[in-house]
């Protein structure tokens, strides 16, 4: 197979796709908890008194969706693509550690685990060439490298 001997010369395409596919994944995900207004907020933000914080649930319920949603279409784009990963991975921990607290076993919180350890990652690697972040946010061109011979 072509692409097995390719080396890693569609790096660039497989994270677009990778974007893409979280991105809708997570849109799906954040949207019935943005739409479903305060109430849903509310019984979302509750998770917060895992980490001893009560107040202001109805905000943290709304943050969840916010970052899910928005998040969601930021990393399906490229766009801000670190600070969507790092407000989805703040939100797959909360999760994480709800599920675990209430006693849900490996099969309830490995879902928000393994979306943790993914936005971890994407934090590292970047969005990509194909992203509106290498566009808008181009690196300097000019800079001056360092090149090392052993």
């Amino acid at each position: 197979m072509a692409i097995l001997r390719s080396g890693y010369k569609l790096r660039n395409f497989g994270l677009l796709l990778l974007r893409v596919g979280i991105g809708i994944m997570f849109i799906l995900h954040g949207w019935p908890k943005l739409a479903g207004g305060p109430a849903r907020w509310e019984a979302i933000g509750n998770s917060m008194g895992v980490f001893g914080i009560g107040f202001a649930p109805v905000f943290w319920g709304f943050m969840a969706g916010f970052a899910e949603a928005v998040g969601g279409f930021l990393i399906l784009l490229g766009f801000f693509f670190r600070p969507a990963c790092i407000l989805l991975l703040l939100t797959m921990l909360v999760a994480t550690t709800k599920h675990m607290v209430a006693g849900d076993g490996f099969g309830g919180y490995s879902h928000a685990l393994e979306a943790a350890i993914l936005f971890l990652s994407l934090l590292f690697i970047g969005p990509g060439k194909y992203s509106l972040d290498s566009k808008v946010f181009p690196k300097d061109k000019g800079r001056r490298t360092r090149k090392y011979f052993a």
